[in-house]
């Protein structure tokens, strides 16, 4: 068999196509004819070459996204005094809705109030309801926002009327008292709701600075 057709299974070889003729019979001529050897050898460069294409042109973006990372990383001193402030409010929060379960519970057991039993019954509900609010958020801080609309509508109505039946003699001083732990937890879930949407604005330009 003369080399052309050698060269021609060698093509064949290449391109993944059946060689025509006995593998071992193509080796053998390989390993001893140098012109086919230099020939396959050539072959493969040229063949390489043309189905390697050149990279694209890229921009560089090392700058921009430096520029998008975080200006506090986790791990670094801010971060973890907002972690633990995070942690601390989550905490007090957490003790006022038990607190709050504490009045809420006994009111709803045996109704132990001057008002008509229902009424008591009513407010022990709503105060349970409230307590329930503040756990939630101690738990996921990120229904705070969710949750200040109506706790905090709920507390302004609340102090409006407890000064004025403070003052036309309508409920006892310790009674009223009771409501400072109300206020105390609105405070707090406003002050998670006001950290989360200050995260939440930090982290907007960062994620339209990566995508831009």
């Amino acid at each position: 068999m003369q080399c052309p057709a050698y060269r021609e299974a060698l093509s064949a070889r290449i391109d993944g196509e059946p060689l025509g003729v006995p593998e071992r019979a193509l080796d053998e001529h390989l390993a001893t004819c140098p012109a086919c050897a230099a020939w396959a050898d050539d072959a493969a460069l040229v063949t390489r070459r043309a189905r390697l294409a050149a990279a694209p042109v890229v921009p560089d973006l090392t700058a921009r996204v430096l520029q998008a990372l975080p200006r506090e990383l986790p791990g670094t001193a801010a971060a973890a005094r907002a972690r633990l402030v995070e942690t601390a409010l989550r905490l007090a929060l957490l003790a006022i809705g038990v607190a709050q379960a504490g009045i809420a519970w006994p009111v709803l057991a045996d109704g132990s109030m001057s008002a008509p039993v229902h009424m008591a019954h009513e407010t022990g509900a709503w105060n349970l309801a409230l307590a329930a609010a503040f756990l939630a958020v101690a738990a996921a801080p990120r229904l705070a926002a969710g949750a200040l609309p109506f706790l905090g509508t709920f507390t302004v109505l609340l102090t409006v009327v407890t000064v004025r039946d403070l003052g036309n003699g309508h409920v006892p001083a310790e009674r009223a008292v009771a409501h400072l732990l109300l206020v105390a937890g609105v405070l707090l879930v406003a002050a998670m709701a006001w950290r989360g949407r200050r995260r939440r604005a930090a982290a907007a330009p960062v994620r339209s600075r990566v995508v831009a």
